[in-house]
């Protein structure tokens, strides 16, 4: 940066939060903002920068909180509004920058707004859906009114009304709540569902997709794959509402959530810091895939892609990747150039569970309950979690928990540790894939100094040369030894260049 000393987000770990699965501090079997300042010293010690907080809005709680009742205010069940300042200020004494999750694509329909401000939100011009676009949740995008003026769209459940952002009114409210949380201490926003703010202003249908062809980045509901959605989302001008989103915001780190390929996000980066990596995320775990979503991601420049391999909304590493590649997953994830986030359980290997069970009526009735289960703190039944009964149940607390870890150097908790000091310290300069490797393998340079290599494949691959091991994935022993020269099915490590 020509001298200038980079922003706090450059090469950052950044820790997510789901308040509700974090730590509950008062028994009620749901976490809380007091429990998640009682274990902000257990994400200090990790290494990370700064913490994530899912929302923690009032909410209905249809769609997990991300139906906002009130953008300035906190969910009861987690605290007050001096909870939340006693949480930012606890953060920030130990070094954590704090980020809250914004959702500026729809609220709840039960904000105040849908009643008194029906003009904020985006209406059919008939007695009936306006198109044949559908909500990602499956089915139609349109709903009847519950208040008798027509017919209005949702992007996601029908509790969730979406905003008009073409209403030049929406931005400068919604920029009014950036504002408050700024005011308060917030250090950034993730920023929900952007790819979604604009549409088509005359609402044409979305075109059908190819037979032929298949979604690039997945999606669950079938109905909702076989249209392109070229005019239910990403619209042209869309980089006029991010641009609305940066001046509410100023110099706060922005970082979107958008659903598209690498090469479609160019007018997202015009105001945004970064924007998560999905080709990264959604890509099979082979070397083909993994070096194909790296190299387009490293088309948009050095640190604008956000790397992420696990959230509340998909299954956790474990299930994604298998539970023998988890720890090549981290040293992946953690060796990039750019901001890495880190799901909470992540870091101890946590996989999904059950949900409520066989025959109990799920939370999530888009089915994510199971990648959500409280973090396991210890082996006792309630994994260190609760003193009551649990939202969901607790999943193998005598299994995977961090205090058990803690007592292991070779648990997966001490990698995640060892692997952010090293970024923190060593890993520095951008990615250059090595074509020079063997055909399961991912091997990348950090600019002059240090290669990383891992073995994606089923069977031992040989390892590019490189000189003394940083960190290995599996053996502290081969820490400052001489690189190994075939790597096991996932396997890794982060050597010196020779």
């Amino acid at each position: 940066m020509d001298g200038a000393r980079e922003p706090w987000w450059s090469d950052a770990t950044i820790y997510q939060i789901y308040p509700r699965s974090f730590q509950d501090s008062d028994g009620d079997g749901e976490g809380d903002l007091a429990g998640i300042v009682q274990r902000l010293e257990h994400v200090a010690a990790l290494g990370a920068d700064a913490v994530w907080l899912s929302p923690i809005y009032p909410s209905p709680m249809a769609d997990g909180g991300y139906d906002v009742a009130d953008y300035e205010g906190v969910r009861p069940t987690f605290g007050t509004l001096a909870d939340a300042d006693a949480l930012i200020a606890a953060a920030h004494r130990l070094g954590l920058k704090v980020v809250f999750d914004a959702v500026p694509c729809h609220t709840s329909i039960e904000h105040p707004w849908f009643v008194e401000r029906p003009e904020f939100y985006t209406w059919s011009d008939r007695d009936g859906p306006q198109n044949n676009w559908r909500s990602t949740f499956g089915g139609g995008a349109w709903a009847r009114d519950p208040h008798g003026r027509g017919w209005y769209l949702h992007s996601f459940y029908p509790e969730q009304p979406d905003l008009d952002w073409r209403n030049p009114e929406v931005a400068e409210a919604f920029g009014a709540a950036l504002r408050f949380w700024l005011a308060r201490g917030v250090d950034g926003f993730r920023l929900d569902a952007l790819d979604r703010l604009l549409k088509d202003p005359e609402r044409r249908d979305d075109r059908v997709r190819d037979a032929s062809s298949s979604p690039v980045l997945p999606e669950d509901d079938a109905g909702y794959a076989q249209l392109e959605h070229d005019r239910s989302r990403n619209a042209p001008d869309i980089g006029t509402a991010i641009a609305q989103l940066r001046a509410a915001a100023g110099d706060a780190f922005l970082v979107g959530e958008v659903y598209l390929r690498s090469e479609q996000l160019a007018p997202y980066l015009d105001a945004l810091d970064t924007a998560f990596s999905f080709e990264l995320f959604q890509a099979p775990w082979t070397a083909g895939a993994v070096r194909g979503a790296l190299a387009a991601a490293a088309a948009l420049g050095d640190g604008r892609a956000a790397w992420v391999l696990s959230n509340h909304d998909f299954p956790r590493l474990p299930n994604r990747v298998g539970a023998a590649n988890v720890r090549a997953a981290a040293l992946l994830l953690l060796s990039l150039p750019g901001t890495a986030f880190v799901f909470q359980g992540d870091e101890i290997g946590m996989a999904d569970g059950q949900g409520r069970g066989p025959g109990a009526e799920p939370d999530d009735r888009h089915g994510r309950d199971r990648h959500r289960h409280p973090m396991v703190w210890d082996a006792s039944p309630q994994g260190g979690f609760t003193s009551g009964t649990p939202w969901l149940p607790v999943n193998d607390p005598g299994g995977v928990n961090v205090a058990d870890q803690e007592r292991d150097p070779g648990s997966i908790l001490r990698l995640y540790r060892d692997l952010i000091a090293l970024r923190r310290t060593a890993l520095r300069g951008p990615l250059a894939l090595l074509a020079d490797r063997a055909p399961g393998v991912v091997a990348f340079t950090r600019g002059d100094d240090h290669v990383v290599a891992l073995n994606l494949g089923d069977a031992p691959a040989a390892a590019p040369a490189a000189g003394t091991v940083l960190r290995h994935t599996h053996d502290l022993a081969r820490s400052d030894s001489a690189a190994p020269g075939t790597l096991a099915p996932g396997e890794g490590f982060v050597a010196v260049r020779s």
